[in-house]
């Protein structure tokens, strides 16, 4: 998380705490809008002051998700849940191909929320927004009564533009096709297990929060002929591969020995009882490529900052049977079955 030392524009003198005016629609709530969320996402759109953003976008075919955020803590070693609202949903327009260029945002604070940490939580936003190189055009700020809003909660909706000709998508997928991923796996579901339980390891654990269309773009910008692309949030490797498995259908195997993990996480794994493959992260996928593109696919990835660990770990091996299947270390087949439930709730 940055250190933010600009001052909260609202007078904390005044109100140190979010109340439950400030979601009324009166002067409270105006003056949050304006002196906090319309200074800090400042844009031509948003400056439209309109129920809804008017935006102009290219002819042809567009992404559109969303996604709600509830992580707890609000503030872990990494990142926030600021950066994670935009990241996650930059990236979720990142993996179907398409170039996000604008974001909703909604908030869901409760009462009593300290005002210095909402403006933590908003110069964060609009750091990661800046970085990611997105717009956040629209929004909504609701307050809900003490006791039940868990401090904040974040929901982001983003579109995105797709100027290419891929068909990026689990059913596009081919027997023989390689499959690459961009780092090492779990630093962001163990850096939060880590400060919401207060654990201390030798080395502090940091989330991999990242944005991920940089890289998404100079992969499909070289011509790579690529098939599929997932990022590994919750339920992590594994859940991932079970949900390609499912919906190409396809049979995937992938080596143990070639899937990265960091000591320090594989040590928290084991101390905890995790699996690191079913671990979440929030800055790693996985691309399912062309095998005669792969090579070309991992050199462009490892030059970029957010894939310098990538590595080619497994292949689609048959396409007559839903499975993932594990080479493990000692040389034996086992299947990778999706958890039932989630080894660490509210991560994200």
């Amino acid at each position: 998380m940055k250190n933010f030392t600009l001052q909260c524009p609202i007078p904390i003198s005044e109100y140190p705490n979010v109340l439950l005016a400030h979601g009324g629609g009166g002067k409270l709530m105006h003056n949050l809008i304006e002196k906090m969320f319309s200074a800090a996402f400042s844009n031509e759109i948003l400056k439209q002051d309109h129920d809804s953003a008017q935006l102009t976008l290219p002819s042809g075919k567009i992404a559109f998700t969303t996604d709600s955020y509830v992580v707890q803590p609000l503030f872990f070693p990494g990142g926030d849940i600021g950066s994670l609202a935009i990241n996650g949903t930059v990236n979720d327009l990142a993996m179907s191909g398409a170039k996000p260029l604008y974001l909703s945002l909604g908030l869901i604070i409760e009462e009593g929320f300290a005002m210095t940490e909402l403006w933590k939580v908003v110069q964060s936003i609009a750091e990661t927004a800046k970085t990611a190189g997105v717009k956040i055009v629209t929004g909504d700020t609701k307050v809900v009564e003490r006791g039940k809003g868990d401090g904040i909660f974040i929901n982001t909706s983003g579109i995105g533009v797709i100027d290419h000709s891929l068909t990026i998508s689990p059913k596009s997928i081919r027997e023989g096709d390689l499959i690459i991923l961009n780092g090492d796996l779990g630093r962001h579901g163990i850096a939060i297990m880590a400060e919401r339980e207060g654990l201390q390891f030798e080395h502090k654990i940091l989330s991999d929060c990242a944005p991920l269309n940089n890289i998404v773009e100079k992969i499909i910008e070289s011509g790579i002929d690529v098939h599929c692309m997932r990022d590994l949030t919750r339920g992590g490797l594994s859940s991932t591969l079970n949900e390609l498995a499912g919906s190409s259908p396809a049979e995937i195997t992938i080596d143990e020995n070639l899937v990265p993990v960091h000591e320090d996480v594989r040590g928290a794994c084991e101390i905890l009882g995790f699996d690191p493959m079913y671990v979440a992260n929030e800055g790693k996928f996985i691309v399912v490529v062309n095998p005669k593109d792969a090579e070309k696919c991992l050199s462009i990835m490892k030059a970029d900052e957010q894939g310098k660990e990538s590595v080619i770990i497994g292949s689609i091996t048959g396409k007559s049977e839903q499975i993932v299947k594990l080479k493990s270390k000692i040389g034996t087949l086992r299947i990778l079955d999706m958890l039932s439930g989630e080894q660490l709730p509210r991560i994200c």
